[in-house]
């Protein structure tokens, strides 16, 4: 038997050898044979010459162009090349136990699912120090908390079943020639429009907590609100296309922002009218009675927010670290107001312009 290990990467140049050398290294059963395609986006920083070293010295590993530069296109240009009867993505970003590929296997050789994985599990890079370490390892916490990803089970270390949705995934070739291969118009969440079409084709994806991995995600608190406003973004999209209600996550930071603007307009609004108009004019009680309303559901709103980020920050650095807690209302508002004032414009986007923005098309790392 063959597995095809499927990998996109851009720009990879200080993490690629050490992901090729954790891949070459996994432990799989004598009687399967492993192939790795990496679909490269045109990097300019070293990561090309990285791959053709590696590839030279290890006759499994191959090197495509992609030049879409995106995760979908470099899925879909891997795909067409894999000759595996069994298909595993990786990322470059995520460290794997070394029966990650061998439990993948073990996993839909139980269930017949169509698509399997393991839990989406972050983690800061350990023995670093300094701010943006820090600032990782409260991203990593954040991003495990129930309270800030809104209890999706992809994030349950523990959890084995059916889920909407998996942390990377491997395929049965089959899974691929019944449901497609990846939307190249998405961005982002290529990977839960996939799943989607697997449900609604009638498709099972199957979550099993002995695929183990960590993912190292971001350490800046302006890269993960790019992140997430992108994420937030191109959801809309996804559920545009197949006509899929959103879930309660991913409605609740695009109502919560939506809900802080209109009371900021109708604050500036009401005092800007209540001033331009003569004391005795019949609206200016009104102008002021709407600049009241904006300014109260403004402080309440916020207020409301801020305790329920405290009590979370709190709650999350009593596990984590103490250490982490200056970073965490931060971090969790960049994950919140990312996600929310993305949905925001990707809903207008998709409904009114009925196109995505190019200015949304580049990945952020």
């Amino acid at each position: 038997m063959r597995i095809s290990v499927i990998v996109p990467c851009r720009n990879e140049a200080a993490h690629i050898r050490a992901f090729c050398q954790s891949v070459a290294e996994q432990q799989l059963p004598a009687e399967v044979a492993l192939e790795v395609w990496v679909a490269d986006g045109m990097s300019n920083d070293g990561t090309r010459e990285q791959l053709a070293d590696w590839c030279a010295s290890d006759a499994r590993f191959h090197v495509i162009d992609n030049p879409g530069r995106i995760v979908s296109t470099g899925l879909n240009r891997c795909i067409a090349q894999a000759t595996g009867d069994f298909i595993v993505r990786l990322d470059v970003h995520t460290v794997y136990a070394p029966d990650y590929i061998a439990q993948c296997l073990a996993t839909w050789q139980a269930t017949g699912a169509d698509n399997v994985g393991g839990p989406w599990c972050a983690q800061g890079q350990q023995g670093d120090s300094g701010q943006a370490a820090t600032v990782q390892r409260a991203v990593a916490a954040a991003f495990q908390s129930k309270w800030v990803s809104g209890g999706a089970r992809s994030r349950d270390v523990a959890y084995n079943g059916e889920v909407d949705t998996v942390y990377l995934g491997a395929w049965p070739r089959s899974t691929f020639e019944r449901f497609g291969g990846f939307d190249e118009t998405l961005v982002r969440n290529q990977d839960d429009e996939h799943n989607l079409r697997i449900h609604q084709g009638g498709g099972r994806i199957w979550q099993s907590a002995s695929i183990r991995s960590v993912y190292f995600p971001r350490s800046s608190k302006r890269d993960v609100f790019r992140q997430y406003r992108q994420y937030g973004y191109w959801k809309p999209f996804v559920m545009r296309k197949h006509g899929q209600a959103a879930a309660l996550r991913h409605l609740v930071p695009g109502l919560f922002v939506a809900a802080l603007l209109l009371c900021l307009m109708l604050m500036v609004v009401g005092a800007a009218v209540s001033y331009l108009l003569p004391p005795a004019a019949d609206y200016r009680l009104a102008a002021l009675w709407l600049a009241a309303l904006g300014a109260g559901g403004l402080m309440a709103l916020s207020t409301l927010y801020g305790a329920a980020v405290f009590a979370v920050s709190t709650a999350i650095s009593r596990e984590a670290g103490r250490d982490l807690w200056w970073h965490l209302p931060d971090v969790i508002a960049a994950y919140h107001f990312g996600y929310g004032l993305g949905s925001l414009r990707g809903w207008w986007d998709a409904l009114m312009r009925r196109r995505p923005d190019p200015a949304f098309g580049r990945l952020t790392r």
